[in-house]
């Protein structure tokens, strides 16, 4: 991968450049925060940031905005210096204007094909959150709702309208 401080992906043997801007940074750093602080807490495991590689089944490197890998996942515990090899826990995705609807739900694909629990979707400009466990199950909250961890974060809560 180039090291030009853009974000890349590998992509069906194809190096994607997927530029963001500062709405999408700052959604970013306001749920990341909110979930690192709640890991800490419950000691359940590890927030990465758009910057971290993960290898897929398939070949693929995504990175998603944020991932959670639940504690004991890693081999010895021990968090690789390299890309993730298997897919994590969750997987968020925080749209930029430039996104392409069929490149998002190519990695929800992706991410729920290769293991991914659950996989959120944020819309800030639409103020919403698309919340996948399959293709066929999403549901769709708007800013007055808030983002649960379910089965995967259990006791995870964060209301929409305080990260948008």
């Amino acid at each position: 991968m180039p090291k030009d401080g853009r974000k890349y992906e590998l992509v069906d043997g194809q190096i994607r450049v997927s530029p963001a801007g500062a709405r999408h940074g700052l959604v970013i750093m306001k749920l990341g925060g909110r979930l690192q602080a709640f890991i800490e807490r419950a000691r359940s495991g590890y927030v990465f940031d758009s910057s971290t590689g993960i290898r897929l089944p398939k070949g693929n490197v995504r990175s998603p905005d944020l991932a959670f890998v639940a504690r004991g996942r890693f081999k010895k515990g021990v968090v690789p210096k390299g890309f993730i090899p298997f897919a994590p826990d969750l997987a968020v995705e925080v749209l930029s204007p430039g996104d392409r609807s069929r490149f998002v739900l190519d990695k929800v694909g992706e991410y729920l094909d290769a293991g991914v629990r659950i996989v959120w979707v944020l819309d800030p400009e639409e103020r919403s959150a698309s919340i996948y466990r399959s293709l066929t199950a999403v549901r769709t909250l708007s800013e007055k709702d808030a983002l649960s961890g379910e089965d995967v974060l259990p006791g995870f809560r964060c209301r929409l309208r305080e990260i948008f």
